[in-house]
């Protein structure tokens, strides 16, 4: 049984990765159709990289409790 904070964790780590998913989707399927403005790219770009961050600031942080 997992704990509250396992599952948190865990739901956490699988809305991040669908997240990421979604906007990689987004940004490629707006390029193609419309030829998007690297500004927009870019923001975009950004914050898919951005959540990738958070994605392994949150597998670091459960590494290092984990080897406490």
């Amino acid at each position: 049984m997992l704990t509250h904070a396992e599952y948190y964790q865990n739901k956490l780590i699988t809305l991040l990765n669908y997240e990421i998913e979604r906007r990689k989707e987004n940004l490629i399927t707006a390029h193609r159709a419309e030829g998007s403005c690297f500004a927009t790219y870019k923001h975009d770009v950004g914050i898919i990289e951005g959540l990738r961050l958070a994605l392994e600031i949150s597998q670091q942080a459960e590494q290092d409790t984990d080897n406490r």
